[in-house]
């Protein structure tokens, strides 16, 4: 606890000294020497000179529970752990949903084992990216758990236009894009009662592609993946991650709102687009013509007919085409 309360004594404005922060830590002018090692060591970059004392550099960007809670408006709802590498935040939570608290949530800045939806990997470079998961006990029907994806797909837009410059749009359900290129990820999952058809408890888990990772992305993600910013920005995933849970919150609190599904449909960039509907193998030629009270896409086929898809895979199809 001393070794997250020195992270908010230090500032990037003035010098403090060892001696004023062992006075206010109550602890020794060594115990102090010590916690600043070991904030170096999770990645802080720290100005230490004589007769002066310590200050943080203006470009730290570190993830620590400080450093999101230094942001975050609802302080009392979240319960936040924060891994430096974890295999995967979804894992994580599902295995320790039955005796965790509702609102845990789970943060990393790698993932060895990231995992996507339809089982698919998700790629999870080390400090350049946020992946996160949070625990609930929605009071829903399963037919309705396409509002926490889509109120996660709002509030990722909410915090990216927050914390940048960037413009955000959705990609039905559950892909966040900016500059045409998938920057975010989510990932809903679930254990149904099967008595109220309603849920035992949802993990929510996002991941953000914040910077462009070291050596770029893999070949398979060449031309799909993109990220938020090009330029790495002092404290912009700790800031981010804090938009993002405040944005969720809010919008959660009143998840059955129709003004979101107002939001959801003038953010996604499907609308009027010509698309691909992939059902197993098959690819069928449509136009995404709407987003309905239920967000389900409504598109009509080349043959004129007009579907309502709940779930599925679609994809936008190339202007040669």
């Amino acid at each position: 606890m001393k070794t997250k309360n020195i992270e908010c004594i230090l500032s990037e404005d003035t010098f403090i000294s060892g001696q004023e922060i062992a006075n206010s830590l109550g602890v020794s002018r060594n115990a102090v020497w010590k916690m600043i090692n070991r904030l170096k060591a999770n990645g802080y970059e720290i100005e230490a000179v004589p007769k002066k004392g310590y200050r943080l550099c203006s470009n730290n960007d570190v993830i620590t529970e400080t450093s999101i809670r230094k942001y975050l408006k609802d302080e009392n709802r979240y319960r936040l752990e924060v891994f430096p590498e974890i295999d995967s935040t979804n894992t994580y939570l599902k295995k320790n949903a039955e005796h965790s608290p509702s609102w845990l949530t789970i943060i990393s800045g790698t993932q060895t084992n990231g995992r996507g939806r339809l089982g698919r990997s998700f790629y999870s470079p080390s400090d350049t990216g946020i992946y996160l998961s949070i625990l609930l006990r929605p009071n829903m029907s399963a037919d309705k758990a396409v509002q926490i994806t889509t109120t996660a797909g709002l509030a990722a837009c909410r915090a990216i236009e927050k914390c940048t410059n960037s413009v955000a749009k959705i990609k039905w359900v559950n892909d966040i894009f900016v500059d045409n290129l998938k920057v975010c990820g989510i990932l809903t999952e679930g254990s149904l009662d099967l008595e109220s058809n309603g849920f035992d408890w949802v993990v929510l888990g996002i991941g953000f592609n914040v910077y462009p990772p070291e050596g770029g992305y893999p070949p398979e993600l060449e031309g799909i993946a993109g990220a938020i910013v090009n330029e790495r920005e002092p404290n912009l995933r700790a800031r981010l991650i804090a938009a993002f849970l405040d944005a969720f919150a809010m919008l959660y609190d009143d998840i059955s709102n129709p003004q979101h599904v107002e939001e959801y449909k003038k953010k996604c960039l499907l609308i009027n687009k010509r698309i691909h509907v992939c059902h197993d193998s098959e690819k069928k030629a449509a136009v995404a013509l709407d987003i309905d009270k239920n967000y389900g896409l409504v598109v009509q086929y080349e043959n004129g007919n007009i579907e309502t898809l709940n779930s599925g895979e679609v994809s936008i199809r190339e202007r040669t085409e």
